[in-house]
């Protein structure tokens, strides 16, 4: 009986399906359906170098100053000139040819559009996409004029945002390049055999004190490779309170509640008088494991 009713519900389910894909109105294979404007339009926010994609709104280099001030200038600077790991936005024109070119918005970057583009997307750090239009025209406007590419009363909107040019932007070329496409070999294919290397890359031999350096690595600790790719970020430049590496006073203050205490409020997160932790530093895609361990490597000198 059991297996009668196995059978009967496949069949089931294939006439069903057959009547879905034969009626067309649930879409490809029966699955899904179109995407509204709506929904596209909350993934279609890209801005092209000509302006195609700019929302309306503008945005003024006083405006911008405030915003800047309130939201960005702890991680850049309050003149853009960077706080510990994070960019540093303005300066460095004429240091391109340099044997250590300093990399800004104003020195480097090509369009403008890019820094709309990236201020909207991911600022600020701890809030990615939540400023308004209005003020991320405004935020762009003064970090452009900490690059002295506007002036002081400048005021970005969608009309003038493409006469911004920027000082490098003729000394980024298109790769000559050609497409390259092939096609896998099927029959008639070349004899391996006849097949023969013309060059290879040779590695260069190593030094006397890369030897002895390799012969006997030093054992990191296991929370130290999390620590330098995530929580870097936030602890040695002392981010939204949090304590930095090596602050025997704020650790200490903070482990008098004991490990496990600050072991959970970096896994669930954390908001207190003395600053926001976000749940696993916002980085969700860390175990538990690998959190305890960063932990463990930030709070091992002050114990």
């Amino acid at each position: 009986m059991c297996n009668f009713r196995k059978f009967f519900a496949v069949v089931a389910l294939i006439f069903i399906s057959n009547s879905i894909l034969a009626d067309g109105s649930a879409g490809y294979y029966g699955y899904g359906k179109p995407a509204t404007a709506t929904e596209i339009a909350g993934w279609d926010i890209d801005i092209r170098a000509d302006g195609q994609g700019l929302p309306p709104g503008s945005g003024s280099v006083e405006d911008g100053e405030v915003i800047y001030e309130a939201k960005c200038a702890e991680c850049h600077g309050s003149f853009g000139e960077g706080v510990g790991q994070f960019p540093v936005l303005a300066g460095g024109m004429g240091t391109m040819n340099a044997q250590r070119p300093l990399k800004t918005v104003g020195s480097y970057w090509a369009h403008a559009s890019t820094l709309w583009d990236y201020i909207r997307r991911a600022m600020p750090f701890m809030q990615p996409e939540s400023l308004e239009t209005d003020e991320v025209y405004a935020l762009v406007a003064y970090v452009l004029y900490l690059n002295d590419v506007v002036g002081d009363d400048y005021v970005m909107t969608q009309d003038n945002f493409t006469d911004i040019q920027l000082a490098n932007r003729e000394h980024f070329v298109p790769d000559p390049r050609p497409d390259v496409h092939n096609t896998r070999c099927m029959e008639n294919c070349k004899n391996a055999a006849d097949i023969k290397i013309v060059s290879i890359v040779r590695r260069p031999e190593p030094t006397p004190a890369e030897v002895a350096l390799a012969a006997e690595p030093a054992k990191p600790h296991a929370g130290e490779k999390v620590y330098n790719q995530y929580c870097i970020i936030c602890h040695k430049a002392g981010v939204a309170g949090a304590p930095k590496k090596g602050d025997a006073k704020e650790w200490n203050t903070r482990l008098e509640a004991g490990i496990a205490v600050v072991t959970e409020h970096a896994l669930k997160g954390y908001t207190g008088n003395s600053g926001v932790m976000p749940a696993k530093g916002g980085f969700t895609q860390l175990s538990d494991e690998e959190v305890r361990q960063a932990v463990q490597y930030l709070v091992e000198p002050n114990e």
